[in-house]
């Protein structure tokens, strides 16, 4: 007899506990999983960035990029002005340079 009430309440837990599996297995496949990749994306591409490439920031700032470090990057924005950016707040690379170019005028 307490077999079968052990095998009821088995159960009665799965049956409460599989939605919540349910939900966190879309939650990981339409929201977690995308934003991970999407991560990925972004943190590739900032570490691709070398000199000469032309850019644009999330503030919508276009400029060529003229000296990197780990956590800023300086823009060339016209012939006479140069602009400090954290490297985060690049948005796209628009044109890639071929090579590492001298950008010093």
């Amino acid at each position: 007899m307490w077999l079968a009430a052990e095998a009821a309440s088995q159960t009665n837990i799965l049956k409460m506990v599989g939605p919540f599996v349910l939900m966190f297995a879309v939650f990981y496949f339409l929201l977690i999983r995308p934003q991970q990749k999407k991560q990925k994306q972004r943190t590739s591409m900032l570490n691709q960035l070398k000199k000469g490439d032309k850019i644009s920031t999330i503030g919508g700032l276009h400029g060529t990029v003229v000296e990197l470090s780990d956590d800023t990057v300086v823009l060339r924005v016209n012939d006479t002005t140069k602009m400090t950016f954290e490297r985060s707040a690049i948005n796209t690379i628009i044109n890639s340079a071929p090579a590492a170019v001298d950008l010093e005028k």
